[in-house]
């Protein structure tokens, strides 16, 4: 009664001051209006699964470390035509444009400062490129650089041995030519057994000049297999070469980018793909994908979507209020509910959050409820004005006393049903509920205040107020044909043979066998319920996304050139990963979870649902590597670029004995040296400078996230790192198969179920002061409405999505709307003197009429959602549109059945009984000397 005087003062002031308080309301929505435009879609981490949670720390320090989900761009074309040509230089140049370092002097014939190279370089927003022409020039660098290290030490240790030879001699009293010419026979020696060696490994790589971007022999050899067709890339280098016809190269953004600068800089890599200096001469070309990018694509592909849906739901809500709604103004429900959602949204602006997807999902619903809202208080006060005597104000005073209770009563029980939601461990469906609920009472307070303000004033000018007859005026009215045509289709909507069978199935019907209909529609609500676990959840979001999205295309394009669409990360720390048993345990876990999930090195990736990826393991060597002198091909290129590196160097560090070695037989100081030799820009993809963080990679296959999921939970399984070791799964397609897990979970909706009726009993008790009669007659309808919803949707075949499948909450707050509205203004006419009978036919005449008008405008917004061509939307705007027309059909059949049943006192009876059978003392028959007569209670 508190929140109802509240309202009702609030009321009274708009009335009394109709100019002044909707001039306020709409300079305020306005500039909320204008506020909510500047809102950003958002598809961060933290909205789907909360900040406290171990995964997201986990993967938040591993973005600290590595940087973000990687970006993929698939180069499409000949791999043979890509890298024996000049190509390969344009992959270089495009490589080191994405990452932000090209030199000062070049930077002019590379788009200049303004071009997206130069703002790349300005942003730094860029943590690492992996790529095969930085792949393949560092590595011919770093076998140069070794090379001219091999030939010093080769100089010097000539010089070493011609002048200990020379002192030699001398100290043999050999002469002195005689010891120089011995000193220098000594030092070409030296100088043979480099040149041998340098010879032995030229020809072992069908070299005949130094390694480079223009020596094809050593590219070849580099990332062909001999053994297979010509063009085939060797398995090991999967991630850089997927198959014959394509190259990819990766691109991580730095940690803690804003949605902003990141779009920003996916912005400038899909600009810097379109540039001439990079464009190949042999037919090949550029895609841009990877999950930052679609997710990026995503979010704009729905706000433009949205601008549109938004437009068109106005358009059919208004057509839809002017037609079958009495009221007048018709169309102020419609007015309210966009200042409501101005408001709302503004609110979210102002407060610094961003758009998820949920939230966007909050504007259809917030429309529904608060038309909804006006049009009750609309019709009260239409009916006081029927009252000849009555004044504006006076018909606005008697409307706030006689429905802003039912009013207020059932939206503060539809927002507790919504509350429930934030019991979610998941953070976009907690930020849906509370945003629904703030935007709940802003459309009663919206209905009560702008609402009343436009009432007094359009009653005042119906008076003659305002003069009727003006111009103005009758230019809105219809004639002819036009105005025949418009009074019929009102007249179809109104009087057709769907409205005649609820009503006559709804009170007939409830007046002669309530029971019966209300036996009915309890053993379909069960059998719904029962199903309601049945319904499946969509979860792919390759299939909710619109598909004609130039990243989807890309990545699918990925899948099937490289059999990964994803790729999940095992981040490993400790105090010093550098030991052999930590990379010995690394390389056997990645061996056992690749086996597990069917790949194998002969096969490729096939159909295997994981394969490896660029990992600590590959930049330290395979273990049956051997070294540079014995295995070539092995060790020059068999296990990624760090690979490459690591062996092309370790004869001139004294570590050649390691670089074929197990990394288990290596010791501490071997796997360090290893390391110092690799350049920092391979290294630091996989480990850290520090030796704290490390990573193993596995490229995932794209499936459903549940299945997903599976996946993940397989890889736990087998988790055991070494003592003083922490390994944990991380990423975004981690946290996004965590999330499904619990918003798809049917024991967590089971109980959002139970829990939202709950609360709105609990708020009922509340409000009708422990009246458990009107409670009960109010519930019970809304609780079989979700059973029916479940079965209908079940029978349909429309999967839940992630944004649908938060509709059972939705079905208990919109069914509590239309059932609390019904029961008081039935209790209302009770207590004037009507019949049951009577009651029914004046509540459905009036307040039930008014629950129709609203609740076919509000199914008119959702059906133009079932038309969009983002299956996300089309199927939560489908589903809803199922769910309010089976709430609203539903409520206005059973709730009659239910409210006969309770001026019987039949209603709490079955409720009785049970507690009865429940606090009735157990009995037993007494055995055979127990002392008790027969059936003396035990």
């Amino acid at each position: 009664m508190t929140l109802a005087r509240f309202l009702s003062g609030i009321s009274d002031r708009a009335a009394r001051r109709p100019v002044l308080a909707l001039a306020l309301a709409l300079s305020v929505g306005i500039g909320c209006a204008v506020a909510a435009l500047g809102l950003h879609p958002s598809a961060a981490t933290d909205t789907f699964v909360g900040r406290s949670n171990s995964t997201f720390k986990s993967t938040q320090r591993f973005y600290r470390n590595f940087g973000e989900e990687p970006i993929a761009v698939l180069v499409k074309g000949d791999l043979q035509q890509l890298l024996l040509s000049s190509d390969l230089e344009r992959l270089v140049g495009l490589e080191g444009c994405l990452s932000g370092n090209v030199p000062t002097k070049a930077l002019a014939v590379e788009g200049g400062a303004q071009g997206p190279c130069g703002k790349l370089a300005r942003s730094k927003t860029v943590k690492v490129v992996l790529g095969p022409g930085t792949f393949i020039n560092e590595a011919a660098e770093v076998i140069n650089a070794q090379l001219a290290s091999q030939r010093s030490q080769a100089a010097a240790a000539a010089s070493e041995a011609r002048k200990v030879f020379t002192q030699q001699a001398l100290a043999h009293h050999r002469s002195t030519a005689e010891a120089h010419q011995l000193g220098e026979e000594a030092s070409k020696i030296t100088i043979a057994r480099f040149a041998e060696g340098v010879t032995m490994l030229a020809l072992q790589y069908g070299l005949n000049s130094p390694p480079s971007l223009t020596n094809p022999n050593f590219i070849t050899r580099v990332v062909f297999d001999s053994t297979k067709p010509a063009g085939t890339p060797k398995e090991h280098f999967a991630y850089l070469f997927p198959s014959r016809d394509s190259a990819l190269i990766s691109v991580r953004l730095k940690d803690g980018l804003s949605e902003s600068k990141r779009a920003e800089t996916i912005s400038l890599i899909a600009s810097a793909l379109k540039m001439p200096q990079w464009h190949l001469q042999h037919g090949g070309r550029y895609l841009l994908t990877g999950e930052p990018v679609i997710v990026s694509q995503l979010a704009g592909s729905i706000t433009r979507s949205l601008k549109l849906l938004l437009i068109a739901v106005v358009l059919v809500m208004a057509l839809a209020l002017a037609l079958i709604f009495w009221g007048r103004p018709r169309l102020l429900p419609l007015g309210i509910a966009l200042l409501a959602a101005a408001l709302t949204f503004g609110l979210l602006a102002l407060l610094g959050a961003s758009l998820t997807v949920a939230s966007i999902a909050v504007l259809p619903i917030l429309i529904g409820l608060a038309v909804d809202y006006t049009i009750q208080f609309q019709s009260r006060v239409g009916e006081a004005l029927e009252d000849a005597s009555s004044t504006p104000l006076q018909a606005v005073r008697s409307a706030v006393l006689a429905g802003v209770p039912a009013i207020a009563t059932a939206a503060v029980a539809s927002a507790a049903a919504m509350l429930v939601l934030l019991l979610s461990p998941v953070p976009m469906v907690r930020g849906f509920a509370g945003l629904l609920v703030a935007g709940i009472a802003i459309a009663l307070l919206c209905a009560l205040s702008a609402g009343s303000a436009v009432l007094v004033l359009s009653a005042r000018r119906r008076a003659g107020s305002i003069p009727a007859g003006t111009q103005a005026t009758r230019a809105w009215r219809l004639d002819g044909p036009l105005a025949e045509a418009w009074r019929g289709a009102r007249e179809l909507l109104s009087d057709n043979p769907l409205n005649r069978y609820v009503n006559r199935v709804a009170l007939m019907g409830a007046a002669r066998n309530p029971g019966r209909v209300l036996l009915i529609g309890t053993a379909l609500a069960a059998i719904g319920w029962g199903l309601d676990t049945q319904t499946k959840v969509q979860t792919d979001i390759t299939k909710l996304v619109p598909q004609n999205l130039s990243s989807l295309r890309a990545l699918n394009e990925l899948e099937r050139a490289s059999g990964v669409g994803g790729e999940i990360d095992l981040m490993i720390s400790g105090r010093d990963l550098a030991k052999p048993a930590v990379i010995s345990w690394m390389s056997s876990y990645q061996q056992s979870v690749l086996k597990h999930f069917h790949y194998s090195s002969a096969r490729g990736c096939g159909r295997a649902e994981l394969c490896p990826a660029f990992s600590l393991p590959d930049l330290l060597g395979s273990a049956t590597a051997s070294s540079v002198t014995n295995a070539p091909e092995t060790s020059l290129g068999s296990n990624g670029s760090g690979g490459t590196a690591a062996h092309a160097t370790t004869k001139s560090n004294g570590a050649s004995a390691a670089a074929g070695a197990h990394p288990a037989s290596l010791t501490p100081a071997e796997i360090r040296a290893l390391l110092a030799t690799i350049p920092s820009y391979f290294s630091q993809d996989v480990i850290t400078a520090n030796r704290r963080f490390a990573t193993l990679a596995f490229g995932i296959r794209l499936m459903p996230l549940s299945e997903q999921q599976h996946v993940i939970e397989a890889m736990r399984s087998v988790l055991h790192p070494p003592a003083g070791v922490s390994a944990q799964l991380v990423g975004l397609p981690v946290l996004a198969a965590q999330s499904e897990a619990q918003i798809a979970s049917v024991p967590q909706r089971l109980l959002s179920l139970l829990a939202g009726l709950a609360a709105v009993a609990l708020v009922l008790l509340a409000a009708f002061r422990g009246d458990r009669t009107r409670v009960l007659a109010a519930m019970l309808p809304v609780a079989l409405a979700s059973g029916w919803s479940a079965l209908v949707l079940f029978a349909v075949r429309v999967p839940l999505n992630p944004m649908s499948v938060t509709l059972g909450a939705l079905v208990i707050a919109i069914s509590t709307e239309f059932s609390v509205l019904l029961c008081e203004r039935h209790r209302q006419e009770r207590l004037a003197g009507h019949s049951s009978m009577q009651a029914l036919r004046r509540s459905y005449q009036r307040t039930g009429r008014a629950v129709v008008a609203s609740g076919i405008t509000a199914i008119a917004g959702f059906g133009v959602l079932a038309l969009s061509d983002i299956r996300m939307l089309r199927d939560f705007g489908l589903l809803t549109l199922i769910d309010l027309s089976v709430s609203l059909i539903g409520v206005l059949v059973v709730l009659p059945s239910v409210l006969e049943l309770a001026e019987r006192g039949d209603l709490e009876r079955p409720l009785r009984s049970l507690a009865q059978a429940f606090s009735r003392p157990r009995t037993r028959v007494a055995g055979p000397g127990s002392g008790r007569a027969p059936h003396e209670p035990a």
